[in-house]
């Protein structure tokens, strides 16, 4: 995707109104959370995460499981037993 060139102005409040045409591509509501970066060619617009930054310690074991490890040839019994049930329709 190339950058999209347009210009806009400072409103007399200080505030930047992103083209619709941008806000609709990154699918940007009004209310939409961003974060801001300053970098050396300007400033930069990221949507923000919905979730805290997390470390991996901090998830990992989240659903344990004590017995003996699974292969993934019964994983992906599992799997298709539950879709199975999920679409049986019943």
């Amino acid at each position: 995707m190339g950058a999209d060139k347009r210009r806009v102005r400072l409103s007399t409040k200080g505030q930047v109104v992103l083209p619709k045409s941008i806000r609709q591509r990154r699918n940007w509501e009004a209310g939409a959370s961003l974060t801001i970066e300053e970098t050396a060619e300007g400033v930069l617009l990221k949507e923000a995460s919905l979730f805290a930054p997390t470390k991996l310690e901090d998830v990992f074991g989240m659903l344990s499981y004590s017995g003996a490890p699974k292969s993934v040839e019964e994983m992906d019994a599992s799997v298709l037993t539950e879709a199975k049930r999920r679409h049986a329709g019943g």
